[in-house]
């Protein structure tokens, strides 16, 4: 397979909603529903929004099912880049209802809502023991000594997961390069 081939699945699945299949959509659904409604919702910090923008998301993929191009990334990528859009989108236009919310700080909601969605698919997408070291250090409130000894693993070594998870979350907070795609988003449109 060519490397920049896309998943098989990716293929089928985007073959299948173009034929009109509403059972493939009902997979994909279940496949992304989660990643999408919890992506959105981290953005928006509203579950009414989160819902809509779920809507928003599957109607289009539904609508326009050739819209999603495999040499810009996967079905995953291309969904998520579809609900920051949307998401952005609609804070955008709940500024303009009279909360008196400015230009500027708009943008900065923008840009920290952003920086939060990567930082949620950075954590999902990181190894398993990178994110297990950083759960029980930052949500269990464990030391790295009480850290790799719930790993089974040496202080080094915890110190060492818990530092290289810092680091994959700490670009969660730069802007990409321009003409590149946040991590998780794929190649720009």
């Amino acid at each position: 397979m060519a490397k920049n081939a896309p998943p098989r699945w990716d293929r089928k699945m985007q073959q299948r909603l173009a034929r009109g299949e509403a059972a493939a959509l009902g997979e994909l659904y279940d496949r992304f529903a989660s990643l999408v409604h919890s992506q959105a919702h981290r953005m928006l910090d509203d579950e009414t929004a989160a819902d809509l923008v779920t809507r928003e998301v599957f109607a289009h993929v539904w609508e326009n099912p050739d819209a999603y191009d495999p040499k810009q990334g996967s079905m995953r990528s291309w969904v998520a880049r579809l609900t920051h859009r949307q998401s952005v989108r609609r804070l955008r236009e709940d500024d303009g209802t009279g909360e008196g919310t400015g230009a500027a700080e708009l943008e900065e909601r923008v840009r920290r809502a952003t920086a939060a969605a990567r930082a949620d698919y950075i954590v999902a997408s990181m190894p398993a023991p990178l994110r297990d070291a950083l759960e029980l250090a930052y949500i269990q409130r464990r030391d790295y000594r009480q850290t790799a000894a719930d790993l089974g693993v040496t202080e080094d070594e915890a110190r060492r997961r818990l530092r290289l998870g810092l680091q994959l979350l700490s670009t969660a907070h730069t802007r990409p390069l321009e003409g590149s795609s946040p991590p998780g988003y794929g190649r720009p449109q």
